[in-house]
């Protein structure tokens, strides 16, 4: 089966030009089939506070009322992706930008509420992969912005991390799928404060004693998690790295 590597971004790193430029260089020498999916949540907040729109965040997920998804729509799929795009087509990358709605890729549903309401925010339903799959087969490089859409004339924000395990996921049955989780740390680390005390491999039991010992905390709890999902669901291996180091096989790698 023919290797497919999916990479996910934060926002972070996509919206300072010096970590761009070494994120998308790197990218460009990953060999065989790639998709990149990223965030742009920064600049999403700052478009936001320049029109007058107050950006509302529960527990680091934005609120998306009417006017935010305005703006997100405009940011993500607009400026965050189209530069992305245009940077990798000047690397030789013929680079597509996508939101779910473009040729129906992805499907969700407007999240119910409980005790949020999130508004026009997405939990992914379906993942067209004969489609992707097909385009990528042409040579094609997605570039996956953080928006879906519900089939009903709605754009729904969607997270990141969620579009990259989905598409991934569904990949599987075309492509022998590495999932790569791009950060600004150089992977999972034993210590918090020792960037170079990176865990290499981590599978389920290590993970569960971990977290029980406080070593994985945090933000990376989730992260592990959707990556854990993912290897059950048949992606190969997840990397959690840094964006500088994609193409030097560094990080922590998540296996069966």
């Amino acid at each position: 089966m023919e290797k497919l590597t999916v990479i996910k971004v934060g926002g972070k790193i996509v919206e300072e030009e010096a970590t761009l430029v070494q994120l998308l260089e790197g990218f460009s020498k990953i060999e065989g089939r790639k998709v990149l999916v990223h965030g742009g949540g920064r600049s999403a907040t700052a478009m936001a506070t320049r029109l007058g729109i107050e950006s509302q965040m529960v527990n680091g997920r934005r609120i998306t009322d009417a006017e935010t998804l305005k703006v997100v729509t405009m940011v993500y799929a607009g400026l965050v992706n189209k530069n992305i795009v245009a940077r990798l087509q000047s690397m030789d990358v013929n680079a597509l930008g996508l939101t779910g709605a473009d040729l129906n890729y992805m499907r969700s549903d407007k999240r119910p509420v409980k005790d949020v309401d999130y508004g026009f925010v997405g939990d992914v339903k379906e993942v067209n992969a004969d489609l992707l799959a097909d385009l990528i087969h042409k040579g094609v490089v997605p570039v996956l912005a953080p928006l879906t859409h519900d089939k009903k004339g709605n754009m729904l924000n969607t997270n990141a991390d969620t579009i990259a395990g989905e598409a991934a996921k569904a990949l599987t049955k075309h492509f022998d799928v590495t999932l790569v989780y791009c950060f600004e740390k150089k992977g999972v680390l034993m210590n918090e404060n020792d960037d170079d005390s990176v865990i290499p491999e981590i599978t389920r039991p290590m993970f569960e004693k971990y977290v029980a010992d406080g070593i994985i905390q945090g933000g990376m709890i989730p992260k592990l998690e959707n990556s854990f999902e993912a290897i059950n669901a048949g992606v190969s291996r997840v990397v959690i790295t840094k964006a500088d180091q994609l193409s030097e096989g560094c990080g922590t790698t998540i296996h069966k």
